[in-house]
């Protein structure tokens, strides 16, 4: 039986693979269902409920990527989208897309995720100019930090 997604950690997990993805996509290019297929194939005892969340980021996340990458350059005023670590520019970009585009996830969640995810997987600065970055773009969202869709703190 699978286990539900709610589980604390399950979707740290997913988001690791979706940025996984995302800077293995950025690097090489190609058919976005090919690349996501031959990803999956290498991956080893990931439950089908990590996975389909993480796809779900992935198909998002592209879809969004142009919405996406026109905030980062927003917020990033004297740098250059390509001069971002491969890094950091994908995990700006699944948050992006996570607080523009999914209702169901908090902000803060997407923010406190991505910061955690980049102290893991990137540089020692990486944390904070994550975070800075994700707080610049906070303010400007037309829907509260601290609760999904339809919710109340």
């Amino acid at each position: 039986m699978e286990e539900p997604l709610k589980q604390p950690g399950k979707r740290r997990l997913a988001r690791e693979f979706a940025i996984q993805f995302l800077y293995q996509y950025d690097m090489s290019g190609g058919e976005l269902d090919d690349a996501l297929q031959l990803f999956w194939l290498t991956q080893n005892e990931v439950n089908d409920t990590v996975r389909a969340f993480a796809t779900e980021l992935i198909r998002g996340c592209c879809a969004n990527r142009a919405l996406v990458d026109e905030k980062i350059q927003k917020c990033t005023e004297h740098w250059e989208l390509h001069r971002i670590a491969a890094v950091d520019r994908n995990i700006l970009r699944l948050a992006i897309y996570e607080m523009l585009c999914r209702d169901d996830i908090p902000p803060v969640v997407s923010i406190n995720e991505a910061v955690d995810i980049a102290k893991k997987f990137s540089t020692s600065e990486s944390g904070a100019f994550v975070n800075g970055i994700l707080d610049r773009l906070k303010s400007d969202l037309p829907r509260p930090a601290r609760t999904a869709a339809g919710k109340t703190v």
